[in-house]
């Protein structure tokens, strides 16, 4: 993997609490690199879309920017007092997702910070359309960020999928543990591997594949596939040298199973896989249904893999 080389933190302009600068910095101060600072801004009734662009437009939306900017520098100064290396940057863009993109590629960010909205009713960090937005076409490690307490040695769980049953690249599930070991080395961490299966699958494909009524050795079926995919479950996670301790194979539902060892063990962020069948088609999280990722209690890291190319394009915007 390449080495982490800046942190880009997404700022959220609309609140005084920013969790994800938070973390961001505790990051790069961990892995010693540089933080950078943005906020993607828009607002379209300045953007000279709705009638016509004027002067007075054009100089208001760099007052704007300049205010986003001002309010960027104030959070920085604290942390450069901190020894960090912070930049700062404020850009007018749309949507935010495509513009928090744009900035990433630019700036080569090595990993993007942002968080996630929380809900105080039901004390749970919701996905907004922005994060499922960056989840699907953000090309670099997108990490998001829940309003919760992070611990002195934080636990990382890698959710990989060596069986590859959503066409997964084997290459990402090999990305996924050294990204993984690489933060909890340098950050005083730890890392598990999870995998789940469902048991089920395989009765339901020897019942269909059976034709005719016949009474099968529905134990054994389900003991072969828990002896594959415990075989290839083993394969990896030996290779990564991680102790049958840290390394949970569990028959169920992942969206079931994968929040329940998040709590069991403290775990402080799930890495996950990312791959998008083509441009067109909405991209899905490794073997994870999305409907986990609003239930897990901790921070979520998406990965992609090498090969993929983000569909958001390239755009200038006048700020001028």
């Amino acid at each position: 993997m390449n080495e982490i080389t800046k942190i880009l933190a997404v700022i959220d302009p609309t609140s005084n609490k920013q969790p994800a600068l938070d973390r961001a910095a505790w990051l790069a101060k961990g892995l010693d690199t540089e933080l950078h600072m943005i906020v993607v801004y828009y607002n379209e009734y300045l953007s000279g879309d709705r009638l016509f662009d004027s002067p007075s437009l054009k100089k208001a939306r760099t007052e704007v920017l300049e205010h986003q900017k001002q309010h960027l520098e104030n959070l920085a100064k604290p942390l450069r007092k901190l020894g960090l290396t912070v930049t700062t940057d404020a850009v007018w863009d749309h949507p935010v997702f495509e513009g928090v993109v744009r900035q990433a590629i630019a700036t080569k960010a090595s990993i993007v910070v942002k968080d996630t909205h929380h809900h105080s009713v039901i004390q749970r960090a919701l996905l907004s359309n922005t994060d499922w937005n960056l989840i699907r076409t953000c090309p670099m490690p997108l990490w998001l960020v829940k309003p919760r307490d992070f611990s002195a040695k934080p636990v990382f769980v890698a959710s990989i999928d060596p069986m590859h049953q959503n066409d997964k690249p084997a290459a990402l599930d090999d990305e996924i543990l050294l990204l993984s070991k690489k933060l909890a080395s340098q950050l005083n961490g730890e890392v598990h591997a999870f995998h789940s299966y469902d048991p089920r699958i395989a009765v339901a494909t020897a019942t269909a594949n059976a034709y005719i009524p016949v009474s099968l050795p529905y134990d054994e079926i389900e003991q072969q596939m828990h002896d594959d995919h415990e075989k290839r479950f083993q394969e990896i996670t030996q290779f990564h040298n991680l102790s049958a301790s840290k390394s949970h194979l569990v028959a169920g539902l992942t969206h079931e199973e994968l929040p329940l060892l998040v709590e069991k063990i403290a775990a402080d962020v799930v890495i996950m896989g990312a791959v998008a069948r083509n441009r067109w088609k909405r991209l899905f999280i490794g073997a994870t249904a999305e409907r986990t990722l609003e239930h897990l209690p901790s921070d979520l890291l998406i990965v992609k893999p090498d090969w993929f190319k983000t569909p958001v394009e390239s755009k200038s915007f006048d700020e001028s």
